[in-house]
């Protein structure tokens, strides 16, 4: 097989394993105003509850890299997406709120663990190729979560029960991930054995491109935890409305990622990164004053598209660190798993945090924290990666 074709038939398999991720998170995005509902919960408990996931997240995140790094992402990728699948059945069958919590824990582990494989598997492609991919793979994972989202939509406004719902869904998981088995690289690229080496103290620059990821994380976790509520609690959207300001946001999220890929080549990724900043964070806030359904879809809108952009860069960037500044100490996966737990430190503060601001001020003016991070992400970032 020549390498083109290898190559070809890589990027096919990561682009069904973001494709996958993405429809799994806005599948369970979708569904959180009829779990809220059908289990009679305050905002306070659903943000205990999303905490939960975000636990299972930070498990999942080192979890993955280490063992990405051991056995390769490839295998790391294939076998997650199918343990995804299946906990995705657990949400729902959970039928009270101490299960609601297990399955939200299990779900958080198994999304960061096939997002880690499958980011660290799409920057081996990258290196071997010599291209960059990174921002189009995170356009498919937001195409995924935009299909998730309008199923979603779909299902819950003709009341058609969770557990048929996400059935369907992991059917679909389980049929694809099977059709793309023999299609990833080889995982002798990427595994890197780590017994035995001496610990390093992790460079400061990790830490620097995770905290820029966590402005980031927060402003996307929000749109899906709480743009259905807000527009259905708030602003008395029917089932379907409320889903809208999800959708829009993801599908900003696809165009901006679409073209990012040439828009870092044209104008420079610090530039997209500041640029994208101001418009998630003017466009929200301005969304969230006017109000009303029209205006929360705007704000999320906008905040799709000035966010699309930032955490791929930041994960390809994590990549290009661990390769090219810590060869043999660092595999790429790891450096991935680092900045990825920085970022979704945001998933883990985030739902829990404007879900009890929510419940003090309105969730309307609570959802304004992310609008203001993604300020200071755009202020902040230039001073302290303009030379980097």
């Amino acid at each position: 097989m020549s390498q083109l074709r290898q190559y070809s038939r890589a990027r096919i398999a990561i682009t069904t394993a973001f494709i996958i991720n993405g429809a799994i998170a806005g599948t369970f995005y979708s569904r959180l105003a009829d779990i809220k509902q059908d289990l009679a919960l305050s905002n306070s408990a659903l943000g205990l509850a999303l905490l939960v996931v975000a636990i299972g997240v930070l498990v999942g995140l080192g979890f993955s890299g280490k063992q990405s790094a051991k056995r390769g992402s490839a295998p790391v990728t294939f076998y997650a997406t199918y343990v995804l699948g299946a906990s995705l059945l657990l949400v729902g069958a959970a039928n009270n709120y101490i299960t609601l919590c297990l399955t939200f824990l299990v779900l958080g582990a198994c999304l960061a663990t096939q997002d880690v494989a499958m980011n660290s598997h799409a920057i081996v492609l990258e290196h071997e190729a010599d291209k960059r991919y990174m921002s189009t793979f995170h356009a498919m994972f937001s195409l995924g979560a935009l299909g998730g989202g309008v199923v979603g939509g779909w299902f819950s406004q003709h009341n058609i029960s969770l557990m048929r719902h996400v059935a369907f869904i992991a059917t679909l998981v389980f049929l694809s991930n099977f059709c793309v088995r023999n299609m990833f690289l080889p995982a002798s690229l990427d595994q890197h054995p780590l017994e035995g080496k001496k610990k390093i103290k992790k460079p400061r620059l990790f830490l620097i491109v995770g905290l820029l990821g966590l402005c980031a994380a927060i402003g996307e976790g929000a749109a899906g935890d709480w743009g259905a509520i807000l527009a259905r609690d708030t602003f008395d959207a029917s089932p379907f409305i409320s889903t809208l300001p999800y959708i829009c946001f993801s599908a900003a999220m696809v165009i901006g990622r679409l073209l990012g890929d040439r828009a870092a080549h044209k104008f420079g990724p610090m530039n997209l990164i500041v640029g994208g900043g101001l418009i998630a964070g003017i466009g929200l806030s301005s969304g969230l004053l006017v109000g009303g359904i029209g205006g929360v879809i705007f704000g999320w809108l906008a905040a799709g598209i000035g966010l699309s952009t930032v955490i791929p860069m930041l994960f390809s960037q994590a990549g290009e660190i661990a390769k090219n500044k810590f060869a043999g100490q660092f595999a790429a996966s790891e450096g991935v798993a680092m900045v990825s737990g920085i970022a979704y430190f945001g998933f883990l503060v985030g739902p829990p945090t404007l879900g009890f601001l929510g419940d003090v001020i309105g969730l309307r003016w609570a959802m304004m924290v992310p609008a203001v991070l993604a300020l200071i992400m755009a202020l902040g970032s230039r001073p302290i990666l303009g030379s980097k």
